[in-house]
């Protein structure tokens, strides 16, 4: 970001803040680094997994690791915590990782490896906390900066921050978590968007992918909406979301139906199943 100058009739010299804007971002990649997976999973005796991280920017990348604690909100929203809600389980007492920083030149990769430890203190459930990546930003070299010729300016230097975190989810026992969907209803704006409400019950989270096909009176299916890596984390027990539809030539808002369908990812589920669908008739 570049740099804000500001008036001020009471200052003598030239004052720099540095202002650090951590940003603490739910996405796959920010700030030149890529991480696969987007999530871990321990189930079914995995004590080891491997996250990749990969710098795809033009120049040499530092990332602090650690792990932190995420609230769900019922609107999909995330936020920091320390305390877990009621039914909420934290994973981290029950994790070790290393490297915990990493330094990425332009084009390279790395491995960061998980490991569970203190598993005979495991009760059965699910246990979430994130693994987070924080971009360290380069440092200029004491003197580097330049002076500022008037001296009744106040500068003010934004340095943005990337983060990426990562869920960490260990699953102990049974797993019978269920998803159901309601609440359906069309609203049109300068884009069609379907309101939808994700209803999860059981022992654990759900996760999947969400798709959106039109069906014409006369039966023809079209797909006009697609979200990949949608949760109900524990211990929620809904989320709202709101999907975009596509504007698809010969697609009529007002006659035939939308169907929703939440499927199990591929890339987490060999065989991955239908978790809901639901149907909303359209006038």
């Amino acid at each position: 970001m570049g740099l804000v100058r500001q008036r001020h009739p009471l200052s003598r010299k030239g004052i720099l803040f540095a202002i650090i804007l951590l940003i603490p971002l739910l996405v796959q990649a920010q700030g030149n680094l890529l991480i696969t997976p987007r999530r871990v999973v321990f189930e079914g005796g995995k004590k080891i997994q491997e996250l990749n991280l990969a710098n795809n920017g033009a120049d040499t990348a530092r990332f602090v690791i650690s792990m932190v604690e995420i609230r769900m909100n019922e609107d999909g929203s995330f936020e920091n915590i320390t305390v877990p809600d009621s039914g909420q389980q934290f994973a981290s007492d029950f994790l070790r990782f290393f490297p915990h920083s990493v330094t990425l030149p332009p084009r390279e990769a790395q491995v960061v490896k998980l490991q569970l430890q203190h598993t005979a203190d495991l009760e059965p459930g699910e246990y979430r906390s994130h693994i987070y990546f924080r971009a360290v930003p380069n440092q200029k070299p004491l003197g580097a900066e330049k002076t500022l010729e008037d001296s009744q300016t106040i500068s003010i230097k934004l340095i943005p921050v990337f983060g990426i975190s990562i869920p960490v989810v260990i699953r102990v026992g049974e797993n019978n978590a269920t998803a159901s969907i309601s609440d359906l209803s069309l609203s049109m704006d300068t884009i069609p968007r379907l309101n939808v409400t994700f209803h999860r019950a059981g022992n654990m989270s759900v996760y999947g992918n969400v798709s959106v096909d039109h069906i014409s009176p006369n039966g023809k299916v079209t797909p006009i909406g697609f979200i990949k890596g949608v949760a109900v984390y524990t211990p929620n027990r809904k989320r709202q979301l709101r999907i975009a539809l596509a504007k698809v030539n010969g697609i009529n808002y007002h006659a035939g139906k939308l169907r929703v369908s939440y499927h199990e990812d591929s890339q987490t589920n060999a065989k991955p199943g239908t978790l809901a669908t639901s149907e909303i008739t359209l006038y």
